[in-house]
């Protein structure tokens, strides 16, 4: 079984941080637009990942984690890229209580990677964050990596 990295992203940032931990875990990394949700049982772990615009995840990431019973029973991480300041929260924490809701096992707690401003770049050693963030996710569930 293998890990699975979902992402979206707007300005790259995110992609570049589910790369990073795709890489980290020899994960296979995918767009929110080539999920099958039939094929999420194949995964052993699955991490949805999403930019923070207004408080929320981008729509695709929002409606995948909000309505896809797939999730029951699987293993799974969120995470998101965000600014250090906000005034309607971060798409991450929203993203695993959906994930919750609809059966998800959520193996640590939301995480959030920043960006300097709107546009970026990611902060320095977000992306060295970003892989000891999932290889702790990895050793605590006595996976391989």
């Amino acid at each position: 079984m293998k890990p699975l990295v979902i992402y979206d992203s707007k300005y790259g940032h995110t992609e570049q941080v589910a790369l990073a931990i795709g890489e980290a875990i020899d994960g296979q990394v995918i767009h929110i637009s080539e999920v099958n949700p039939a094929a999420l049982k194949e995964y052993d772990l699955v991490i949805l990942g999403s930019p923070t615009h207004g408080g929320f995840p981008t729509e695709g990431i929002h409606n995948l984690s909000k309505t896809n019973r797939a999730f029951r029973d699987i293993d799974m991480a969120a995470f998101d890229t965000r600014t250090k300041t906000t005034i309607f929260g971060y798409a991450a924490p929203k993203i695993a209580k959906n994930l919750e809701k609809n059966g998800a096992k959520l193996l640590a707690p939301p995480e959030g990677f920043y960006v300097m401003g709107t546009e970026g770049p990611l902060m320095d050693g977000e992306l060295a964050r970003a892989v000891s963030w999932v290889k702790s996710i990895r050793k605590s569930e006595n996976h391989n990596v």
